[in-house]
């Protein structure tokens, strides 16, 4: 078993009892629950955080992941690693409260994850969705699309992908405007190179999820050259390919959607 807590939150449970046992039997306000999975917002004191439970996912999960060539998530280990990845990265995230995992077998492994409430933000998803009817400030729109890019590209530069990459897995600091912080990392993986497949993955989810914001053409042109930090020019003649992929891939989503 492995076990990680903030020294200022074991103040809040029993010390006659297993501090695992105690976490993962806490109740809030419930966000997400799936059979194997608790998405959920606990009080502890005056602050809140997210507390996010693994129970096991059973062996058929497993294998229908490996069968389709994906890694199967098994813990909230994924997620822990990410986070504490993106930290050293320099990519705003969630921060991290506790962790904890028990048991060999992976089917039925059990784990958490415990975060600190993100305050005073808005998804993207949110923030964008009158844009069409609303546009922004030129510079403004122009200033997040470079931070979204700039994310993008640290991540995928080094070696990791979200495989939930959607605007609203963005969350945008209400008071200062600029920053962004990426959250819903339990899928992401990290490799020493992040394979292209998982980088138009990655690409089409944002493309995707933005299409009815009223982006023009200058706008995706202007990710594409921050995301490759080259001209466009160069981008659309050496990277090709890979844009007409995103392309593709996005459309399809958008048509599976509506």
């Amino acid at each position: 078993m492995y076990l990680s807590m903030d020294s200022k939150i074991k103040k809040y449970f029993s010390p006659k009892q297993d501090l695992f046992d105690q976490i993962m039997m806490m109740r809030g306000e419930v966000f997400r629950e799936l059979d194997n999975r608790r998405t959920q917002r606990i009080t502890l004191g005056n602050k809140q955080y997210f507390l996010k439970q693994h129970f096991g996912v059973g062996w058929r999960e497993i294998f229908k992941n490996l069968l389709q060539l994906r890694l199967p998530v098994i813990s909230a280990k994924n997620e822990w690693c990410a986070i504490q990845r993106l930290d050293q990265l320099g990519v705003a995230t969630m921060h991290l409260a506790g962790y904890g995992s028990r048991g060999k077998n992976p089917a039925r492994k059990q784990s958490f994850l415990l975060t600190d409430e993100l305050t005073q933000v808005i998804s993207l998803e949110d923030f964008c969705k009158n844009w069409r009817e609303e546009p922004p400030a030129f510079l403004r729109k122009r200033k997040l699309i470079k931070e979204v890019a700039r994310i993008a590209r640290t991540l995928h530069e080094n070696g990791m992908n979200h495989r939930d990459f959607y605007i609203c897995h963005f969350l945008l600091d209400t008071v200062s405007l600029d920053k962004i912080y990426l959250i819903d990392l339990h899928r992401a993986e990290i490799r020493r190179r992040t394979p292209e497949r998982w980088i138009v993955k990655d690409l089409a989810g944002l493309y995707f999820s933005s299409k009815d914001i009223g982006l023009t053409a200058r706008d995706l042109w202007y990710f594409m050259r921050e995301y490759a930090q080259q001209p466009l020019r160069k981008v659309l003649n050496k990277n090709s390919l890979l844009w007409k992929k995103v392309r593709h891939r996005g459309d399809k989503l958008y048509h599976d959607e509506h």
